[in-house]
C-alpha cells in the first residue's frame, strides 16, 4: 500500500513542469498589458507572437502592418517593441499617430492617474491625450497600404526639433 502514494507523488512531480509550462503559454500580450496597469486595446487584434523579458522589454509581432481608428488614426508596424513598467511604455517603436496629414512616431505611452480616465501618447512634439475608455478592447486593424512609408512621417530627430521650436515659440513654457 505504501507504493501507491509514493507512485502518485512521483507522477504528480513529473507532471508539475508540464502544467506550469502550459499555464505560461496561456498568457497573452493583452494579459501582460493588464498586469502592468495598461489597457488591452493599446495593441490591435492580430498579434501572432510576443516576447517579454524580466526587465519589461517586449516585442509584439503582428500578422501585418495595419491601421486602427480611435479619435485619430494609429499605424502599427509588423513589429512593435518597447519597455513596460507599471502604467507606462517607454522606448516605444512601431506605432505612429496621425495628426492632420502627418504621421508622428509614438515614443511612449503613460497613464498618470488611472482614475483620471486619461492616457497620454508622447509623439515627440506634444503629448496627445485620449480617453482611456477608447483602449478597453483590442481594436480591429485594417491592412496598411504600401504608401504609408511615403506619406509624411516625421522622424524622431525632426520631432525633437519641432518640440524645441514649439517650446521656444511658446516662451519656454512646457505643456506636457
Amino acid at each position: 500500500m505504501l507504493q501507491l502514494p509514493h507512485f502518485t507523488c512521483c507522477f504528480l512531480l513529473l507532471l508539475l513542469p508540464l502544467i506550469t509550462c502550459s499555464n505560461s503559454k496561456l498568457t497573452t500580450v493583452y494579459d501582460v498589458l493588464r498586469a502592468h496597469g495598461l489597457p488591452m486595446g493599446l495593441l490591435p487584434k492580430g498579434v501572432v507572437d510576443f516576447e517579454v523579458d524580466d526587465a519589461g522589454r517586449f516585442t509584439a509581432h503582428l500578422d501585418q502592418a495595419c491601421n486602427a481608428k480611435f479619435e485619430s488614426e494609429l499605424h502599427y508596424d509588423r513589429n512593435v517593441s518597447g519597455t513596460l513598467s507599471f502604467g507606462r511604455i517607454g522606448s516605444l517603436s512601431g506605432i505612429s499617430a496621425q495628426e492632420l496629414f502627418l504621421w508622428f512616431p509614438v515614443k511612449g505611452i503613460r497613464i498618470d492617474v488611472p482614475s483620471s480616465g486619461i492616457i497620454y501618447f508622447d509623439v515627440g512634439v506634444v503629448y496627445k491625450q485620449f480617453s482611456l475608455s477608447l483602449f478597453e478592447t483590442p481594436p480591429d486593424c485594417t491592412a496598411a497600404s504600401g504608401s504609408f512609408e511615403a506619406i509624411g512621417t516625421v522622424s524622431k530627430s525632426k520631432s525633437g526639433k519641432l518640440r524645441s521650436k514649439l517650446n521656444y515659440e511658446l516662451g519656454g513654457r512646457y505643456f506636457g
